[in-house]
C-alpha cells in the first residue's frame, strides 16, 4: 500500500514531468489568463487591453523561445522604437529598457523553474559587475537619510529609478555572455547595428532626409556611444576583416569617412560625438596596426589642432558649460561628495543637494556632466573601484583576445572592441553616456548606452567561444548541450 508521503512524490513526480512536456503551452495560457483578468477588471478600452495583453503575451513566449534573437530585435527597438511608458516624472521608461528587463526575467526563469539551478558566466568580468550593483543597493537605502537637512532628496521614484539604470546596464551586458554561444549571433548583432546605423548617417549627410531620419530613429538613440560603436565597427571590420570581399571592406571605409567627416567637420560643437571615436580609432590603428602608429598619432593631432581655437569647447564639449563652469561645478561635486564618500549620497540624490553651494553666485541645481564623478555622488567610491576594476578586466581579455582570436570577423572584432574601451571610458569624461543620470541623459538614454554593453558583453563571449572550441577537449561543445549545462560545467 502507498504511504501518504509515497503517493505525494509521486504526484509531484508526474507534475514535473507535466511542466516539461506543456512548458510553453503552459506560458502562453497563463499569459492568455492573466490578460483576460487585466482586462475584465480595468475601467480603459477592454478591446484595447486585451489586443495589447495578446500582444504582450504573444511576444513574451516568442522571446522565451528565441533568447538570442531577442538580442538582436533589443538593437532594432533601441534604434526605431520611441514608444515609452510614462513614469509621472520628466523621464520615461523606453523599449529598451523594458526588453531587458523581460528577458533577463525570463532568463532567470527558466533556470530556476527549468534548469533547477543558476549559475554565472564563468568571466572575471562578473565579480566586480555584481558587486557594483550590491553597492548601488547598499548606496539607494543609504539616500534615504537626510544628507543635508536645508535640502530634500530626490523623489523615491528618482532614486529607484537611478538604481535601476545600474541594474538595467549591468543586465544588458550579461544576457550577451549567456546567450551569445555562437559567432554568427555577434556577427548579426554587428551588421544589424551597422545597417541600421549607416541609413541614419545617410540622413545626416543628405538634406533632403534629415527630416526622415528625425522622425524615424527613436530621440536618444544617436548619442554618443552610436557614434563611437559605429566607427569603431566600420573601422576595425574594414580594415582588418580580410575574410570580407574587397568592395564591402572599401565600402566599410567609406561609412567611415562619411562618419567622421558629419561628426568632426560638420557637427564638431558637439565633442562627444567624435572625440570618443577618435580615441577608439587611435588605439585600434596602435593595436592592429602597428606601421600605421606615426600616421595615427598625426591624424589623432591635427583634429585636435583644428580645434585648438576653441579650447573650451574642446575640454567640456561646448555642451551647456564652459570649462569655468565645469570647474567651478566639479569642486562642488567633491564638497558634496565628502559627506559621505565611500557610498555616496544614493542613486539621484545629489542633484537635488546642489542648490545649496551656489555655482558662480546662482543657487541651481545641476549635474556634474562627467560619468565618474557622477558614480562616486550616487554610489562612492567603493562603486567607482568596482567600475574600474570591471574595465580592467575586460580590457585584459580584449587583448589577450587579439593573440588568440581567429582571423576574420574574430580578430577585427576583438581589435575594435578594445578601442571602443577607449572610446566608452573618454566618452564618460564628456557626460553621463556609460551608465545615464536621471536628470541628466536621463533613462532615454539607455537607447544609446545598451550599444556599447552588448558590445563589451560580445568581447567577453568571444573569448568564451575561442576558448572553447581551441580546447583539446570539448566535452560541452555537442549541439545539444543546453547554454546552461555550459555555464554549469565551466563553473564547476
Amino acid at each position: 500500500m502507498l504511504t501518504h508521503n509515497s503517493r505525494q512524490q509521486g504526484m509531484l513526480a508526474w507534475f514535473q514531468r507535466f511542466v516539461l512536456a506543456n512548458k510553453s503551452n503552459l506560458i502562453a495560457a497563463s499569459v492568455l489568463a492573466l490578460s483576460g483578468l487585466l482586462a475584465f477588471i480595468a475601467n480603459t478600452d477592454l478591446y484595447l487591453l486585451v489586443l495589447v495583453a495578446l500582444g504582450g503575451g504573444m511576444g513574451v513566449i516568442y522571446l522565451y523561445r528565441n533568447m538570442q534573437q531577442g538580442l538582436i530585435w533589443l538593437i532594432v527597438a533601441s534604434y526605431l522604437v520611441n514608444y515609452t511608458i510614462g513614469t509621472g516624472t520628466n523621464t520615461s521608461i523606453n523599449v529598451s529598457i523594458i526588453l531587458v528587463a523581460v528577458m533577463g526575467g525570463l532568463l532567470l526563469v527558466d533556470m530556476v523553474l527549468i534548469k533547477k539551478y543558476l549559475y554565472l558566466p564563468p568571466s572575471s568580468t562578473v565579480i566586480p559587475l555584481l558587486w557594483m550593483i550590491a553597492v548601488a543597493i547598499l548606496a539607494f537605502i543609504n539616500g534615504q537619510l537626510p544628507w543635508f537637512s536645508a535640502a530634500d532628496q530626490a523623489p523615491l521614484r528618482a532614486q529607484f529609478g537611478g538604481l535601476m539604470v545600474f541594474i538595467i546596464t549591468v543586465l544588458s551586458y550579461l544576457l550577451v555572455l549567456y546567450l551569445v554561444e555562437d559567432t554568427i549571433w555577434l556577427k548579426r548583432m554587428v551588421w544589424v547595428f551597422v545597417g541600421i546605423g549607416i541609413l541614419f548617417i545617410l540622413t545626416r549627410l543628405t538634406p533632403e532626409l534629415v527630416r526622415f531620419g528625425n522622425r524615424n530613429f527613436a530621440y536618444g538613440s544617436t548619442a554618443s556611444l552610436f557614434w563611437l560603436w559605429i566607427v569603431v565597427h566600420t573601422a576595425s571590420q574594414g580594415l582588418f576583416n580580410h575574410r570580407l570581399s574587397r568592395s564591402m571592406r572599401v565600402f566599410l571605409l567609406l561609412v567611415l569617412a562619411g562618419t567622421l567627416y558629419f561628426s568632426v567637420v560638420v557637427a564638431y560643437d558637439w565633442k562627444s560625438g567624435w572625440l570618443p571615436p577618435i580615441a577608439a580609432l587611435m588605439v585600434i590603428f596602435w593595436i592592429g596596426a602597428p606601421r600605421l602608429r606615426p600616421m595615427a598619432v598625426l591624424a589623432g593631432a591635427m583634429i585636435l589642432l583644428l580645434n585648438f581655437v576653441d579650447i573650451p569647447g574642446l575640454v567640456t564639449g561646448n555642451e551647456d558649460y564652459s570649462v569655468l563652469t565645469r570647474s567651478e561645478a566639479w569642486k562642488i561635486m567633491f564638497e558634496i561628495i565628502k559627506v559621505n564618500p565611500f557610498l555616496g549620497l544614493g542613486p539621484a540624490n545629489y542633484y537635488w543637494y546642489t542648490p545649496l553651494f551656489p555655482i558662480l553666485g546662482y543657487a541651481v541645481e545641476f549635474n556634474s556632466h562627467n560619468n565618474f564623478i557622477d558614480i562616486v555622488a550616487q554610489i562612492g567610491v567603493f562603486g567607482l573601484l568596482f567600475f574600474l576594476w570591471f574595465f580592467w578586466k575586460i580590457t585584459l581579455i580584449g587583448l589577450r583576445l587579439i593573440k588568440t582570436a581567429p582571423a576574420g570577423f574574430e580578430r577585427a572584432y576583438a581589435i575594435g572592441a578594445v578601442g571602443g574601451i577607449a572610446g566608452m571610458l573618454t566618452a564618460g569624461m564628456l557626460g553621463d553616456w556609460l551608465i545615464p543620470f536621471v536628470y541628466n541623459v536621463g533613462l532615454v538614454g539607455f537607447r544609446s548606452s545598451v550599444f556599447g554593453w552588448l558590445f563589451l558583453g560580445g568581447l567577453v563571449a568571444l573569448d568564451q567561444i575561442t576558448s572553447r572550441d581551441s580546447s583539446p577537449a570539448k566535452p560541452n561543445n555537442s549541439p545539444n548541450t543546453s547554454l546552461a549545462q555550459r555555464g554549469y560545467n565551466d563553473v564547476h
